[in-house]
């Protein structure tokens, strides 16, 4: 479990061969359950904090920040609370969006969105289309996603190419050619807050290689300096990838 009490980078400005940072947002319920307020308190300043993490996360190079914002199994949660969570994204993009293009920042998404409100669908979609052509920082949205469904979804996808004829090898370049992630780099790193130590159905064939650093830190107290320390643990991990 990751602590972070040591010294920061100098300056922040750090150079990080990470390139794709992903992060299990945990912990927002719980926070706000310590202050005596409800947990769609809690998710608020969780959201607003995603544009803290994001700004961050651009300023030091990072190329993809993928963040598990709503899983296929969140679902189970009580109405109320799911309801207060499809209301989040224009929230976000009503206060943020202006800033997010100015930073050049580009929205992607991946998930089952057909399965949302048709309201979160239109301003999730319409913030993917206005940030198309932005070139720095991709903060992609894992909304409703699990990573069983999406090797699943991957599977039959292939399947139906082999009954087409229009494939016949499938090896892991194939493979990862039909997932959700296709086209972005390897996910470097894994960062989970609040003190839970498992990967929850998140990007499971994705992860094979990653480094992962779990943290006491609720995702609203997840600061810039919480993620340098996260890169300075991942630089400081010799990656070997089953080689010497």
């Amino acid at each position: 479990m990751a602590h972070f009490g040591e010294p920061l980078f100098e300056g922040k400005n750090m150079e990080t061969t990470c390139r794709h940072v992903a992060i299990i947002m945990d912990g927002n319920g719980r926070w706000a359950k310590k202050q005596d307020k409800q947990r769609t308190f809690g998710h608020l300043s969780g959201s607003e904090n995603v544009r803290n993490i994001a700004l961050a996360a651009n300023k030091l190079n990072i190329k993809v920040l993928t963040l598990y914002a709503f899983s296929t199994e969140n679902w189970k949660r009580p109405m109320e609370e799911v309801d207060y969570l499809m209301k989040l994204p224009e929230v976000f993009f009503n206060r943020f969006m202006d800033e997010l293009m100015r930073e050049g920042i580009k929205i992607m998404a991946i998930g089952d969105l057909s399965k949302f409100p048709p309201n979160t669908q239109r301003v999730l979609l319409n913030a993917i289309d206005r940030t198309k052509n932005n070139s720095g920082l991709i903060l992609n949205f894992a909304m409703n996603y699990g990573g069983r469904d999406e090797i699943i979804r991957a599977v039959n996808a292939i399947a139906n190419e082999v009954r087409l004829g229009t494939l016949d090898i499938i090896d892991e370049t194939v493979f990862e050619s039909f997932l959700m992630t296709s086209g972005l780099p390897p996910v470097d790193l894994m960062i989970r807050t609040s003190g839970e130590q498992r990967i929850s159905n998140f990007l499971l064939w994705q992860l094979a290689y990653s480094e992962l650093v779990f943290t006491d830190v609720s995702w609203p107290d997840f600061k810039e300096d919480d993620l340098v320390q996260a890169l300075k643990v991942f630089e400081n991990r010799s990656r070997r990838f089953g080689g010497l």
